[in-house]
């Protein structure tokens, strides 16, 4: 509980600074947030008090009062100064406390708003500093089957260990990014154009086999508020669907060559070539009445999952829906063929939780969500996640 107090003071001390030092409150909110916390904790205010006078016994905190007459009792952290941290070794070291043991990966993207690392070989170099010194503060843990990076753990108390890990360890979704996210992005254009035809041919019926994908399709077209943004439409067919199904609809896809073969195929939809996360608001108007991804998160490491739905959600209106349709999983699926074409792939398979998580960090309600088997013989064999978000009115 003392780690997570102190990464939860050292969190909020950069992020909230006008709001700090914290009351126990504040302390016991910041403890027992959903996102960017792991685990997720159910801490009380007894609990906390006892963690918080043991922590200002060892000189850990401290207690500060504010208000005119004094009359409200605060918490500021002293483990900063107490260890000579750097600002970039305070960011590594918050993270860790809050969410153990993990991948310069990242780390890099989960520091972002603490401190902003210039690339992935800087979080290395940091960590490696903070291991070196003469009293190490984190190590690197061995690497286990099915993941690409170490991860990290720090050194201020008891931590995930190889003895406590799962017996089938989840995978570093994050080792897609390995080379960068432009080089996974360049990639990926360049693998969906050389298949976007073959994909139209294998792909461009599959609806027809599937009900439910029909019928959440459908209620999108007809309840969506406004406009609907089809996000990684690929060759279209899914956007056609939901153009006949009544929705005003635009189709959006990172590749230029999926974009004409759209265009080509349903002449009389709109498509644009674009990258989701950086998704505009309609020409027509203020905001997207909805928004559906289906299957277009499936090339994105756990960590930009956030960041991609939040930037989805900011052009998306009030009473507004996200529809995800995802690969549901705990693997990474790398192939060099698709469609008969040589291409360097890697296809996230997502933590559900991991995803309703980073729905919750984009400041969206998870309305509904469905969990189903694949199809035998129709699909990959994979769960199939789909989620229901709705930006609040």
């Amino acid at each position: 509980m003392d780690q997570r107090i102190l990464g939860a003071l050292m969190e909020k001390q950069r992020t909230v600074p006008g709001s700090y030092p914290l009351s126990l409150n504040a302390v016991r909110t910041a403890c027992n947030q959903t996102s960017n916390r792991d685990p997720v904790t159910d801490y009380t205010d007894h609990d906390l008090e006892t963690q918080l006078q043991d922590l200002k016994h060892r000189e850990l905190i401290k207690v500060v009062w504010t208000g005119r007459p004094a009359r409200t009792l605060k918490y500021h952290q002293l483990l900063t100064d107490r260890l000579g941290l750097a600002p970039d070794e305070a960011a590594i070291l918050t993270v860790l406390l809050l969410r153990g043991a993990q991948a310069p990966g990242e780390l890099k993207t989960r520091t972002e708003r603490l401190h902003p690392f210039g690339d992935r070989g800087a979080v290395e170099d940091c960590l490696h500093q903070l291991a070196g010194r003469s009293v190490p503060l984190v190590r690197q843990l061995d690497r286990k089957v099915g993941q690409h990076d170490h991860r990290w753990v720090h050194l201020l108390g008891s931590s995930e260990s190889e003895e406590s890990a799962p017996a089938t360890p989840a995978p570093d979704r994050d080792s897609v990014l390995a080379g960068g996210a432009a080089a996974r992005d360049a990639r990926v254009i360049e693998a969906y154009d050389a298949v976007a035809e073959a994909y139209l041919a294998q792909f461009g019926g599959e609806l027809d086999h599937k009900p439910f994908d029909r019928w959440l399709l459908r209620r999108i077209a007809t309840q969506a508020p406004g406009p609907v943004a089809d996000v990684g439409c690929g060759p279209g067919h899914t956007t056609h669907w939901l153009a006949t199904a009544g929705a005003d609809v635009t189709g959006f896809d990172l590749s230029p060559q999926m974009v004409a073969t759209a265009q080509a195929a349903y002449p009389e939809v709109t498509f644009r070539t674009g990258d989701l996360t950086k998704l505009l608001r309609p020409p027509t108007a203020a905001a997207w009445g909805a928004i559906t991804a289906w299957y277009a998160l499936v090339h994105l490491a756990e960590s930009e999952l956030s960041t991609a739905l939040t930037s989805l959600a900011r052009v998306l209106a009030p009473g507004g829906w996200l529809v995800l349709a995802l690969h549901a999983g705990n693997e990474i699926r790398h192939t060099d063929e698709l469609l008969g074409h040589p291409v360097n792939l890697d296809f996230v398979l997502h933590n559900p939780n991991a995803v309703l998580r980073a729905v919750g960090e984009a400041g969206l309600e998870t309305v509904e969500r469905y969990v189903r088997g694949p199809q035998a013989g129709l699909e990959v064999a994979t769960d199939r996640l789909y989620v229901m978000a709705r930006k609040p009115a």
